[in-house]
């Protein structure tokens, strides 16, 4: 294992009950960053710790879940792409390997939750509206994670303050808040919205335990609020992250010089994850169904997974994009995921205390 346990006592709500962690604390499945050290040092922290697949192939998804295994023996899950072509099986190898949780970033297919709830395992999509909540909730869904617009990466407009209680109120089954936590003051604001626990991207991305080069930690460590944007310039879609040089590039760039950038993303990520472009146009297809996406905004979805990769592995900062929550503004220090999750529980505790009535949670 990978760090000594949290010493804070257990914190029951329907998140922990469902997922048998000690405290209601999610660590997203962050693409080139959720990788197994950073997993296993969430779960060890007595956190739900989440390993991001959609940039490996399954032989390195396995490996991967074996790894984590490895180093731990807590409860940890895998983030899926519901429209990815061998989505299917991602999830024979979730089932496999006997992995607790499967969460996805959009809303998976029908069949896909009823299988994985048929072999046990815990099915907890994403989602950024309260149709999407309702939807999945309908086909089976355990429970649900509603990320705000503060939250990093794919984001909506709504602020989590005024969407997570239009979903706690539509739904029947436990809601994780996210966008825009980082500390235990916000774990028992989400549980008085009605939540069942917190789950933060950026916030886990500055830890110790993170393999995020640190040239780009410390990127986001000087940056403030007025320094995290959303632009439309990367993919098509509202995404969040760090200004910089290259995003303000990619912003003054003509659609023509964007698609062709995007064709030579393409091509690099194709040659990484070993698929073949008849697979690739086969996702592309199913993004635009379930998306809704045209075939221009598709192809400049193939610029994400590379220009992730320059900042989030190769440490570029000049030639990556830095997807980020705002919370990145409020952030000055890399503890540990066991000292992050500590600090967060105690926080949270001390809240509580002070609040009338005490500790009850839902």
């Amino acid at each position: 294992m990978d760090t000594a346990p949290v010493d804070a006592a257990p914190m029951d709500t329907a998140l922990t009950r469902l997922t048998g962690v000690r405290y209601p604390i999610v660590q997203t499945g962050m693409g080139w960053v959720a990788g197994p050290r950073l997993v296993s040092a969430a779960a060890d922290a007595g956190a739900l710790g989440i390993l991001a697949s959609a940039t490996m192939s399954p032989e390195r998804l396995r490996s991967a879940v074996r790894e984590v295994a490895s180093r731990t023996e807590a409860p940890f899950g895998v983030n899926l792409r519901a429209d990815a072509g061998d989505a299917a099986q991602r999830v024979r190898i979730i089932i496999e390997e006997g992995v607790r949780v499967a969460s996805f970033a959009l809303a998976p297919k029908r069949e896909l939750i009823s299988r994985l709830k048929d072999a046990g395992v815990v099915v907890i999509p994403s989602v950024g509206a309260r149709r999407h909540a309702e939807k999945v909730a309908g086909w089976g869904a355990d429970a649900v994670v509603v990320q705000g617009g503060e939250g990093g990466g794919h984001t909506g407009a709504v602020a989590t303050t005024v969407l997570l209680p239009q979903v706690v109120d539509a739904v029947d089954i436990p809601v994780v808040a996210a966008g825009g936590f980082h500390d235990g003051r916000g774990l028992v604001a989400a549980l008085a919205y009605g939540a069942a626990g917190i789950a933060m991207g950026t916030r886990f991305l500055l830890t110790s335990d993170s393999t995020v080069p640190a040239a780009v930690k410390a990127r986001y460590l000087a940056a403030t609020a007025s320094d995290i944007t959303v632009t439309t310039a990367v993919d098509g879609l509202p995404h969040r992250m760090l200004r910089s040089d290259l995003v303000a590039s990619l912003e003054r760039s003509g659609r023509a010089a964007a698609l062709v950038r995007a064709v030579r993303h393409a091509a690099a990520f194709r040659r990484l994850s070993g698929l073949s472009w008849a697979r690739m146009v086969r996702d592309g297809r199913a993004m635009r169904r379930g998306s809704g996406l045209s075939w221009s905004q598709v192809l400049l979805a193939a610029n994400t997974p590379m220009l992730l990769k320059a900042a989030m592995v190769d440490g570029r900062t000049d030639t990556g994009v830095m997807a980020s929550g705002q919370v990145a503004g409020v952030i000055d220090d890399l503890p540990s995921c066991a000292e992050l999750v500590e600090r967060i529980m105690a926080e949270a505790a001390e809240a509580l205390d002070r609040m009338p009535g005490g500790r009850t949670v839902g």
